[in-house]
């Protein structure tokens, strides 16, 4: 967290969807940051957030740019309006942090990057589970050299996603739908800050299991890593499986939560009509819905994506529900991280932004750590398509 002596930065929230309206009240807990403005073109969204806030809400994006009372944004729009909304806060003169994925090519990256260097801005890519508190712990275990040498990393997530009301570009892969680029770029950017070096090459199997939802659900892929090391990621949003039961029913985001296995497939089966289920979409995960809203009298421990195991020469790491789990010759270890509330790892994205801008330390998720990501992802999307390993770094 910033210090109180420290300024606090204006920020406005552009998209108030899911990722825009989880950010909101991690803004406004922040002492580092002032929530001073939002941007939708959903009037339901708009008048929600005014219900809340007594700052201005705007219908586009250009108009809150624009506002001198704003100095840096969140931008939470869909990805393919990333790279247009990116270049227009940096010509604005406005910081930025970009939802995951930062882009959807990587010519489009590379133009958020330099048009950040050229305005003098900041740009920060997040969220991702790579901010999580155990995970940032995991890193300093093994960058500190107590675990020695990073041999491999397992991570495996179920989850229910391809079953939540999706907008019609969410459904299609050419738009950034499915979860090469909205669930597999967690799992990507969280073993790149474990393994601390870039991606070599990539292995990868990918399916459509459900022709109703015409784009990746599934996802297998190895990646080798320029240090030697190695990690798995597997995904699954196909509503079956759910990995939080190995998590003693602790939720993504540290929530409590149960078992409703096929609840969500379930409940889309219900709607009537493709156009009830975009409305759900907003109405049911856009801001001021109760998926949404935080909920504070409910106990929150530490978040996670799925399960995920670090082995190292001297011990195996693992991320529990209140902090990090050591496997050694000595026996188990628990380094219990104190709670940081609801949502730490935005509340971390929050802190990176703020000490870049403030203190002019340079952010771990930048662009250019953000544009590995992408190259990864799309790697996997032509490994799974050509049946054949990819050279990461030759590309």
């Amino acid at each position: 967290m910033a210090r109180p002596d420290k300024p606090a930065l204006r920020i406005g929230v552009i998209g108030l969807g899911m990722a825009g309206a989880g950010m909101v009240p991690a803004i406004a807990a922040h002492e580092g940051f002032v929530l001073a403005g939002a941007a939708d073109p959903n009037p339901l969204l708009r008048a929600r957030f005014v219900a809340d806030h007594s700052c201005e809400v705007n219908a586009g994006a250009a108009e809150l740019l624009t506002r001198p009372d704003i100095d840096a944004v969140y931008i939470a729009t869909p990805h393919g309006m990333h790279r247009d909304h990116a270049l227009l806060a940096a010509a604005s003169g406005k910081h930025a942090i970009v939802e995951k994925p930062m882009a959807l090519s990587l010519d489009h990256c590379d133009d958020m990057i330099a048009a950040a260097s050229r305005h003098g801005t900041t740009l920060i890519v997040g969220h991702t589970h790579s901010f999580d508190p155990a995970i940032l712990a995991m890193r300093d275990l093994i960058a500190g050299g107590e675990v020695g040498r990073l041999s491999m990393i397992a991570m495996f997530n179920y989850t229910d996603f391809l079953y939540r009301p999706r907008r019609p570009e969410e459904l299609d892969t050419a738009r950034g739908g499915g979860i090469l680029f909205n669930q597999v770029p967690h799992q990507v950017d969280t073993a790149r800050l474990l393994a601390l070096s870039e991606v070599r090459q990539v292995r990868a199997h990918v399916d459509i299991l459900d022709p109703a939802r015409p784009t990746e659900g599934s996802c297998m892929a190895m990646l080798s890593f320029a240090n030697g090391a190695a990690a798995t990621l597997v995904y699954s949003g196909y509503d079956r499986f759910d990995s939080d039961e190995f998590h003693g029913w602790v939720g993504e985001g540290g929530q409590p939560t149960s078992a409703h296995h096929g609840a969500t497939r379930r409940a889309l089966d219900a709607l009537e009509s493709r156009d009830a289920e975009i409305r759900a979409r907003s109405e049911k995960y856009g801001y001021g819905s109760r998926t949404a809203a935080p909920r504070a009298a409910e106990t929150w421990r530490q978040p996670h994506f799925g399960t995920l195991i670090v082995s190292c020469e001297n011990a195996d790491l693992r991320p529990s529900p209140d902090g990090v789990l050591v496997y050694s010759r000595e026996g188990l270890r628990d380094i219990v991280l104190p709670p940081r509330g609801m949502l730490p790892g935005r509340t971390a994205v929050l802190d990176e932004l703020h000490r870049a801008v403030i203190d002019g330390v340079a952010p771990v998720h930048g662009g250019q750590f953000a544009r590995a990501t992408v190259q990864v992802c799309l790697a996997i999307q032509e490994s799974a398509r050509r049946h054949r390993e990819i050279d990461v770094m030759g590309r």
